[in-house]
C-alpha cells in the first residue's frame, strides 16, 4: 500500500519554540471591554476562554518571531496582534450552555445538525475531534467568534496555556473555512414583481 501523507493524527506537540498557527491553548484569562451606553462609560471585565486556537497565518507568526528576536531595524515584518478563535466544549455547546459564563445562553443543536457540525457541512462552526492524548474535548470554533490578542501578550502566557496543535491539513482546513466564512456574501432578498 503506497502511504501518501506522514500525517496520521489530528494533533501534535511542537518544540519550535515559539507560537504556531493552529495551536490550542487552555484557559487563557484576558480583560475585555465594552461601552456602557446607558452609563456613558467604558466597562471592563475579565473573561476566561476555555480553549483557544490560534488562526494568524504561520508565516506571518514566523516572520513576526525571526523580527522580535534579532537586532534588524526594519519593522516591516512585526505583527500588532494574533487573530484567534475561543473553541467551545461539544457537550456545552449541543446544549447552548458555552457561554454561559458570559451571560449567554444559545439554542441547542438537534441531533441532525450535530452530524453535519461534525463533518464540517455548517460553514458557521468548524469541529475538532478529541485529542486523549493532550486530555482535551471535542470541540467547535464559532466563526462568529474571534479576538487579537497582543503578540506579547501570548508569548508571555504561551508554555503555561499550551494543549496541542493541530496538524498542518487540518490546520489549513480551518483557516480555509474560516476565511470563507468571513468573506461571504450577504445577499439581499429580492421581492418579486408581480407581472
Amino acid at each position: 500500500m503506497c502511504l501518501l501523507s506522514q500525517i496520521n493524527t489530528y494533533y501534535r506537540k511542537h518544540n519550535a519554540g515559539r507560537i504556531v498557527q493552529g495551536d490550542i491553548l487552555r484557559e487563557v484569562k484576558f480583560t475585555d471591554w465594552d461601552w456602557d451606553i446607558k452609563n456613558s462609560n467604558i466597562e471592563i471585565y475579565e473573561k476566561v476562554l476555555p480553549y483557544l486556537v490560534i488562526i494568524t497565518q504561520d508565516c506571518d507568526l514566523d516572520q513576526d518571531f525571526k523580527y522580535r528576536t534579532t537586532t534588524t531595524k526594519n519593522n516591516d515584518k512585526l505583527l500588532q496582534s494574533i487573530l484567534v478563535c475561543p473553541a467551545y466544549g461539544w457537550e456545552d455547546f449541543i446544549k447552548g450552555d458555552h457561554l454561559i459564563d458570559f451571560d449567554l445562553k444559545m439554542e441547542s443543536i438537534n441531533s441532525n445538525q450535530r452530524n453535519l457540525i461534525k463533518h464540517q457541512q455548517v460553514p458557521r462552526y468548524h469541529y475538532l475531534e478529541t485529542d486523549s492524548e493532550n486530555q482535551t474535548p471535542a470541540l467547535v470554533i464559532d466563526f462568529k467568534h474571534y479576538y487579537t490578542f497582543p503578540v506579547e501578550f501570548l508569548r508571555y502566557i504561551y508554555k503555561k496555556h499550551y494543549v496541542s496543535s493541530m496538524n498542518e491539513l487540518f490546520r489549513e482546513s480551518l483557516s480555509q473555512r474560516f476565511s470563507f466564512y468571513l468573506s461571504r456574501i450577504g445577499l439581499p432578498e429580492i421581492r418579486k414583481m408581480s407581472e
